[in-house]
């Protein structure tokens, strides 16, 4: 199935744009594209580009992991208002991601030390019907005006 992007209803000092994916693994690049591109229409370089792509990652990448049904997709959303952006992750498990210790030799694990260390600041929000949203929040140093 293809991805979709679907403009978010929102008001007009606020940009945002939101993708679908199916849970596969080649969607997290997929995502980490879509978020590169819009980035640069809204002209939002630099540093918190390459952050904010790192954090979209490791958001997708634990949605895909979350334990629920085949079939399910994954739901993207970016969202620049002024100086703030904010990246959502959606998928339909109610379980909520928790900090591991990840071990030198583990190959995994760090994902959320790495959005706790890097975001703004982060959270989990209950989603209409049924799943959660994982968020996280990056400040943009000027306001982008595209």
């Amino acid at each position: 199935m293809p991805e979709s992007a679907v403009p978010a209803a929102t008001p007009a000092a606020v940009k945002a744009v939101s993708h679908q994916y199916p849970r596969h693994r080649r969607n997290v690049a997929r995502a980490r594209d879509a978020l590169r591109h819009q980035l640069a229409l809204w002209q939002v370089d630099g540093e918190v580009t390459d952050t904010a792509v790192l954090l979209l990652s490791e958001l997708a990448t634990n949605a895909l992991c979350a334990k629920t049904r085949p079939g399910h997709e994954i739901l993207v959303r970016f969202e620049l208002n002024g100086t703030e952006l904010r990246l959502e992750v959606s998928d339909a498990s109610d379980e909520k991601p928790t900090m591991r210790e990840a071990g030198p030799e583990d190959e995994s694990g760090r994902g959320l030390a790495l959005v706790t260390a890097l975001a703004e600041s982060w959270g989990v929000a209950p989603r209409l019907g049924v799943g959660k949203t994982v968020w996280a929040r990056l400040l943009v140093k000027k306001a982008a005006t595209a």
